[in-house]
């Protein structure tokens, strides 16, 4: 059964209990938990291996479809993961209705299907409700077998755009030395971009194939080569593609941020050879280049090896970022059985070697091997390396300027046991629009730097629904946050005890100290229950009650005009003998 939103909110609510419970006794073990790290998972529907496992034949297939993403989504929430990247170009097939290339066959068992909902939209959306980032996962140069050309029908490009395709090793794939390639791989990408609230639009194999010398180009180098060397050209060629797009996406949507994942060493370390396999020299991808050019805002190097193989790598690409981001993909997959049995030791020293290296955050490839947690990786994330949320790093070469904060910060009666913590929305520089943050702490002022306060991330409504009993057994004091959509936060406004009523009705107390709500006029009156008054002091939200016995109090509060007073009721609480 899918678990709701208000439920998973609950949860949350509990773990910052237990977190903050367990904060006052010892030092937290996850103390080195940042509060700005991307915590990323490749989803992959090529032959639905993540998703999807049915096929969307009618409405009630169509809907169990839906299902399975929501549960990977709500599995991947609980372990603190805050963005997905999701195939969505695979090899020459899309997973939405698109004016250029036919349907994926993952969706419904056949090319250019149509599976009776927008699967891209409804992944954003529901990405975007639980707070995380959706980044389209765009397969750039490879097509599709030979066995499935005839299968793909007649909007496949190799029957609409035959001079861009090239027959390499099996399979066919565009030609990056042809210029109408990049305007094909534009076309597709622009798109993307226009019609969905993306966050990111990420590129995958946007390089030349393995085996790139076999590689058939040899009459599109003769034709517009121009007397580089064929190497330069191919390196230029994907370039060219890469400084296009990029510019046209930043004209549409400037804080869609643009990556990809190269091969995960970049060239030849002095020390460290690479082997024969790394971007610059083997596939043509300057991946280093695009990061000092700034026509990337981020990248994920697929870095599935270990050893020698890994940390030195990993290291050069941390010390080549050119003020951009890195995020190494991680081969958890290899902790399987089936493929090299790692144990998860291997995955844990290299997130650790990362955090320790100052990289932005992580990736893994793949989902499957996360939700269904082999070797124990997603226990290890959802316990330890991931004990609390965290925020993307923002992009601030994108835009420096935080929105405005949140205003009118409040809490409204919901239910006996709820409450709304409710605000008034803030206003950002950018057109993409504002999403809220909310902080959770028994200290006051809430610490907004602080990821253990995180409760909620990147939500787009202005009201948060919270469980009284919870928040005042804890005794938390809330702040909100505006986020816009490069990652700059706003100042915080803050509401101490925002929840004083208990689901009985009576004010909190803990025989010390009064909790009051935020209330407007000259004077608390505080009487027994006779109405005799015992106090008059100015209004404030935390009152000094320990010279008061145990029994039945009401609170007043007083306005005055030139010819009366008046007295408003602001509640009754009760002292117990503590």
């Amino acid at each position: 059964m899918r678990i709701t939103p208000y439920y998973i909110i609950c949860a949350m609510l509990c773990l910052i209990l237990s977190l903050n419970a367990k904060a006052q006794d010892t030092q937290s073990v996850h103390s080195e938990s940042p509060k700005r790290e991307m915590r990323a998972v490749w989803i992959t529907t090529l032959s639905g291996l993540d998703w999807p496992r049915t096929k969307a034949t009618n409405a009630s297939t169509r809907e169990s479809q839906k299902n399975e993403l929501c549960q990977i989504f709500d599995q991947l929430k609980a372990a603190n993961i805050n963005t997905i990247l999701l195939q969505t170009r695979i090899r020459g097939s899309v997973i939405y209705p698109s004016a250029i290339e036919p349907w994926d066959i993952a969706l419904t068992g056949k090319y250019d299907q149509n599976p009776g909902y927008d699967p891209l939209q409804f992944a954003i959306e529901e990405a975007h409700k639980r707070g995380m980032e959706l980044h389209a996962w765009v397969v750039t140069i490879p097509c599709f077998k030979i066995q499935q050309a005839k299968a793909m029908g007649s909007r496949s490009v190799l029957r609409t755009h035959p001079t861009l395709c090239l027959r390499h090793a099996e399979q066919y794939y565009l030609d990056p030395g042809q210029p109408g390639t990049e305007d094909y791989l534009s076309d597709i990408c622009r798109e993307i971009v226009t019609n969905y609230d993306i966050d990111g639009l990420h590129f995958d194999y946007i390089r030349y194939p393995e085996q790139a010398p076999s590689f058939p180009d040899a009459a599109t180098y003769k034709r517009y080569g121009s007397g580089q060397t064929k190497a330069a050209w191919r390196r230029n060629n994907i370039t060219h593609i890469v400084r296009r797009i990029y510019s046209e996406t930043k004209a549409i949507k400037p804080w869609v941020r643009v990556s990809s994942s190269p091969v995960g060493k970049y060239a030849d370390l002095s020390r460290f050879s690479s082997k024969g396999w790394n971007a610059r020299d083997a596939v043509h991808q300057d991946a280093e280049g695009w990061l000092r050019e700034g026509i990337h805002d981020q990248l994920y190097p697929m870095m599935y090896f270990d050893g020698v193989h890994f940390y030195p790598f990993a290291a050069d690409w941390a010390e080549q970022r050119s003020g951009r981001q890195v995020f190494p993909g991680l081969g958890i997959y290899f902790l399987h059985k089936a493929e090299k049995d790692w144990p998860l030791s291997v995955i844990t020293r290299q997130l650790h070697y990362l955090r320790r290296q100052g990289l932005d955050g992580q990736c893994y490839f793949r989902s499957r091997f996360l939700t269904d947690n082999t070797k124990g990786i997603y226990d290890y994330l959802q316990n330890d390396f991931y004990a609390y949320p965290s925020l993307t790093p923002a992009c601030t070469w994108l835009d420096s300027v935080p929105p405005t904060a949140p205003s009118n910060l409040r809490v409204e009666s919901f239910t006996n046991n709820d409450a709304l913590l409710c605000w008034q929305a803030s206003d950002d520089n950018l057109a993409g629009g504002v999403r809220y943050n909310v902080y959770a702490s028994n200290e006051w002022p809430v610490d907004i730097t602080k990821a253990e306060n995180l409760m909620v991330t990147c939500m787009t409504q202005t009201e948060f629904r919270f469980n009284r009993v919870f928040t005042n057994l804890a005794g938390l004091n809330f702040a909100v946050t505006s986020i816009d959509r490069c990652g700059n936060e706003s100042a915080p406004a803050q509401i101490g005890h925002a929840s004083t009523v208990t689901a009985t009705g009576l004010l909190v107390n803990d025989g010390s100290t009064l909790l009051l709500p935020h209330t407007e006029g000259q004077f608390l009156l505080i009487t027994d229950a006779t109405g005799r008054t015992l106090r008059r002091l100015r209004p404030a939200e935390r009152v000094d009650i320990r010279h008061l016995p145990a029994g039945l109090y009401r609170v007043y509060i007083t306005a005055s005009n030139k010819k009366k007073v008046r007295k408003g009721l602001v509640g009754e609480f009760i002292k117990a003998v503590y």
